[in-house]
């Protein structure tokens, strides 16, 4: 239950009008709230109590069923199935397909590459001496005699191409400028200026147009959409939002109220619960179960204890007793079958006996030995 106080804000001057307001929305508020709250913190009871001893515990139980139906299996499939049965295909792939490959690439595939790079050489450099030959010296011989012939037709285009330039320029260029500069030119100018004074006449139709738009729009619009809220909805509007505030400030006040409510509620039914239920039953316990159980424990169980006990160690002397008298028993068959046996032979040893340590006054030691 959150019983913790807001932190202190700014005192702001307040009206009539809020004075007037927050005591009776605090008081409906608070009649409103306190049965919610206290409905809340049963909830909030019932769902933790709930939680820690029905939710939890199955959901426990869930996540170690779901780890046991699909983790454990695919875990135990990789790591027993999957990953031994990889390895044995990487090795067989290993075995059948790399070195095979890797064999064949170091003594066929490399000695035959070798052999064909030689051979290209070979026919490389006969290429080469063709070329630097033969092939070199005809092309230079082909490209002079392409040069004197490109210059004989050169020095007869000169004087071809420069009669039809003469031609061209007096019979085609020069009439078209002087038709550009004078006929074009000044009709394109007479052109551009009723254009910009046509666009001129337009742009003014259509600001005064515009402006009227803008005034009757403002006039039957906008200044009475200004009015109805500089008058109306913004006077309204504060009243709402001061209703609202201290309603949320109300609400504030009454939950952290109801809390308080609803702890004194909730601690006055839990010490009536246990005064009823809880204190008898520890009373009943105490002074009633407890002794009947320890008359039990001393008449009953410990006697039937201590028989148990005995009528085991007696059971198991009675095995040991068995158990002895079928190892002589075997060890007679033996020796009846086939004889005693040889004693072993007594060996020298240099460390002392079981039952023999080393001390600093004895004579097993290597410097004190005789």
């Amino acid at each position: 239950m959150d019983l913790e106080k807001p932190p202190p804000r700014r005192q702001e001057p307040e009206g009539c009008l809020v004075a007037a307001i927050r005591i009776p929305v605090r008081i409906v508020v608070l009649v409103l709230v306190v049965p919610v709250r206290m409905v809340w913190d049963a909830l909030v009871v019932a769902g933790r109590f709930l939680n820690d001893t029905v939710l939890r515990p199955v959901g426990r139980a869930l996540l170690w069923l779901g780890r046991a139906v699909f983790v454990w299996p695919f875990v135990a499939l990789w790591r027993y199935v999957v990953v031994p049965v990889a390895k044995a295909l990487a090795w067989l792939g290993n075995v059948l397909l790399v070195i095979p490959v890797v064999w064949l690439y170091r003594y066929v595939l490399t000695p035959v590459g070798h052999a064909c790079a030689w051979v290209a050489r070979g026919i490389g450099a006969g290429f080469a001496w063709l070329y630097a030959r033969v092939l070199t010296p005809i092309g230079h011989a082909v490209m002079w005699v392409l040069k004197g012939i490109g210059t004989v037709l050169a020095a007869i285009g000169l004087g071809i191409f420069g009669a039809f330039a003469w031609l061209a320029r007096y019979l085609l260029v020069v009439p078209a400028r002087w038709l550009y500069e004078w006929i074009l030119t000044p009709i394109g100018h007479a052109v551009a200026w009723c254009a910009k004074g046509l666009v001129w006449l337009v742009g003014m139709v259509v600001t005064g147009i515009g402006m009227a738009l803008y005034w009757i729009t403002r006039v039957l619009f906008v200044l009475p959409a200004q009015a109805l809220y500089r008058w109306i909805l913004a006077p309204v509007g504060r009243a709402l939002a001061i209703v609202g505030k201290e309603i949320w400030d109300a609400l504030g006040h009454a939950w952290r109220v109801a809390g308080r409510i609803s702890l004194a509620v909730g601690r006055f039914l839990a010490n009536l619960f246990r005064w009823i239920f809880v204190e008898p039953v520890r009373w009943v316990y105490r002074t009633v179960l407890t002794p009947i159980g320890h008359v039990v424990r001393d008449t009953v169980l410990r006697p039937v204890a201590d028989a148990a006990r005995a009528v085991g160690r007696a059971t198991r002397q009675a095995l040991t007793t068995a158990r002895e008298s079928v190892r002589q028993a075997r060890a007679d068959f033996r020796r009846m079958l086939f004889g005693e046996p040889k004693p072993r032979e007594a060996v020298a040893r240099r460390e002392p006996r079981g039952g023999e340590t080393r001390t600093l006054g004895s004579s097993t030691t290597a410097l004190t030995k005789d």
